[in-house]
């Protein structure tokens, strides 16, 4: 029992960082064809998501990162195409190349080791027409004053001010911070050169965002929670994988094998790999639903349900923008894919401070925006409600796919959630106070990042006075 808790614990307490690597089994040249395919990949998305320059990437994406790759980083250069928006990075002494291209809505793909510029057209694209998006609008918090006495806005600023310092992290480098409620914006700010346009990675934020495609797929009756999670590769009569169900699978207890640290998912995330791949191989470890561990795959499998649930590529590659991210105005948003079309919903996604409210004033609006009911109207309470099985205690509870800040941390209500992400990104609701916190930083690898947790109860004493 002792090795399993220790286990489970350092997933969870190393869920938000960088891990280093001590043991490494990857062969140098692996090694450096991720370190290729992370400078590719951040790069083309930096600059066609986010409409960065290579300077302020340099500064803010390829800086204070996993340490496997950071050095290697750093000795190689991007080839940066911007008439047919790819990024080229040779590795190798040049032998070898790593190739990440970008496409509307879904933001850049990696290419697997050995692609070339000849494959370029040969990754979907089903939305080559869309037309880029232009400012945000501030929908729907626009042209609606907010009061807030002089005490309370001399506090808040404060507050806010002391986020882009080292108060709340002596790693902590933050790029925005976003207080709103459903009716208005309490307070935003953005370091120099960003707008609220300006979109950039959410690491495992974007669990939060899958739980809420898998939320709209609930309300459309394409899923049901409690049922089978049915993926093609478990379909065996003797497989006991075929026990795994959805809920399973948000609740993070799918019982796979995700090695002893499951957020590390390096073929993936910049080794030009497939979900399929590598997701649906794991083995089974534990029974379902007896184990909580942090594991990228169970998120990612999540969405693998979902994709085999549509009869062609381009309808479940639709289908989070249709029927979610359209709708409630989240179109700065990019949700990657791998080059076969599986959503990596477990970390990159790019989006924006304000597309993150969206998302969560949904959540306060009980998934009902503009009238429609986007989630079922329950959603808020089951991702809310805690798993089965849970972290240990010096973690966040869990639910599906969100943090539980519940009687485990006293100073904040008991009602608080969050979407956490690495390198300080944060989604917090607090549906008692009609209330959603973002900050989005680039923390810095191996030091202590941005606490969440005091700058949300900061903020909350600010707006009490």
């Amino acid at each position: 029992m002792r090795r399993t808790s220790m286990t489970t614990l350092s997933s969870a307490l190393l869920a938000l960082s960088a891990l280093p690597i001590s043991n490494a089994t990857e062969t140098e040249t692996t090694e450096n064809a991720y370190a290729a395919g992370y400078l590719a990949g951040f790069t083309c998305s930096a600059v066609f998501n986010g409409n960065k320059e290579i300077s302020a990437i340099r500064r803010d994406e390829l800086t204070g990162i996993y340490s496997l790759v950071a050095d290697k980083v750093q000795q190689l250069q991007p080839e940066i195409n911007r008439d047919h928006r790819y990024v080229r990075v040779t590795y190798d002494e040049g032998q070898r190349a790593r190739i990440s291209v970008w496409r509307p809505k879904l933001g850049c793909v990696d290419l697997p080791v050995g692609a070339s510029i000849n494959d370029l057209a040969k990754v979907a694209n089903p939305f080559a027409d869309t037309v880029a998006s232009g400012s945000d609008d501030g929908a729907p918090w626009a042209e609606r004053p907010l009061q807030l006495n002089n005490e309370q806005q001399q506090a808040l600023a404060a507050v806010i001010e002391r986020a882009f310092g080292k108060t709340y992290g002596s790693g902590a480098r933050t790029s925005a911070v976003l207080v709103v409620s459903p009716e208005h914006i309490i307070a935003e700010k953005y370091q120099t050169g960003f707008t609220p346009e300006t979109a950039q990675r959410t690491w495992s934020v974007a669990k939060s965002i899958g739980a809420s495609v898998i939320g709209a797929a609930v309300q459309q009756r394409l899923l049901e929670l409690d049922e089978p999670a049915g993926i093609a590769n478990w379909s065996h009569d003797l497989d006991p994988r075929r026990a795994i169900t959805l809920e399973n699978l948000l609740h993070m207890a799918s019982g796979l094998d995700s090695n002893k640290a499951g957020n590390r998912t390096d073929r993936v995330y910049m080794g030009g790999g497939l979900v399929s791949d590598t997701a649906t191989e794991s083995a089974l470890e534990v029974t379902p639903g007896e184990r909580w561990k942090y594991a990228n795959n169970d998120t990612l499998l999540a969405l693998r349900t979902l994709r085999e649930r549509f009869a062609t590529l381009d309808d479940y590659l639709r289908f989070p923008y249709e029927q979610l991210l359209d709708k409630v105005g989240m179109e700065h948003t990019f949700l990657e894919t791998d080059w076969q079309g599986d959503f990596i919903l477990s970390s990159q996604v790019w989006t924006t401070a304000r597309d993150l409210a969206r998302l969560g004033v949904l959540h306060l609006n009980n998934g009902v925006w503009n009238g429609e009911q986007i989630l079922p109207e329950n959603w808020l309470s089951y991702i809310s409600s805690p798993a089965p099985a849970q972290p240990p205690a010096a973690a966040p509870g869990y639910g599906a796919q969100w943090w539980l800040y519940n009687e485990r941390f006293p100073e904040l209500p008991n009602d608080t959630i969050a979407a956490r992400g690495n390198r300080g990104q944060f989604l917090v609701i607090i549906p008692s106070r009609n209330l959603v916190i973002v900050r989005r930083g680039y923390d810095i690898a191996g030091e202590p990042g941005f606490n969440e947790r005091d700058f949300t109860r900061d903020v909350l004493r600010a707006l009490a006075l």
